[in-house]
């Protein structure tokens, strides 16, 4: 598989050679991990926070797996299309090695769910349906934290 890095207008763009769709659950959500922490962060900067300590304090509220696991039980009503609760079912029930210390069995497959929607999303380079899932789930994450 070839890749090829580019920035144009202050965007990194990777070209993938293989379709996301032929790329495994795992393998999607490790993308999709970095691309919702990457939103995360952008978010926690662009709402004036410029202290690192409390950024990484911050960031962690809407990472961590119970929080994922959170948002995506709620976009799955209602929010996402049939085939992205298909995908967030089929990376969920994937078999997996490993899993978190913090967070329980179910919490983790269900974060892992949403990692790989979102790497699908951005691998497939589906940006406006990205950009809206992604937002949502910070919203809905955001919302919990306040109550």
């Amino acid at each position: 598989m070839h890749r090829l890095i580019w920035m144009e207008n202050g965007k990194a763009t990777i070209d993938i050679k293989k379709p996301a769709m032929e790329i495994k659950t795992g393998t999607l959500a490790f993308i999709g991990d970095a691309v919702y922490e990457l939103f995360v962060r952008k978010m926690l900067v662009e709402a004036g926070e410029n202290d690192p300590d409390k950024l990484h304090i911050e960031a962690v509220k809407y990472v961590r797996a119970e929080s994922q696991a959170y948002a995506i039980k709620r976009l799955m009503d209602g929010f996402l299309s049939e085939d992205e609760v298909e995908l967030v079912k089929k990376a969920r029930n994937h078999k997996m090695p490993n899993r978190s210390r913090s967070a329980g069995m179910v919490d983790y497959k269900l974060a892992t769910g949403l990692e790989a929607l979102v790497g699908e999303l951005y691998m497939n380079g589906k940006e406006d349906r990205l950009s809206a899932i992604v937002e949502e789930a910070i919203r809905v994450v955001k919302d919990k934290n306040k109550a």
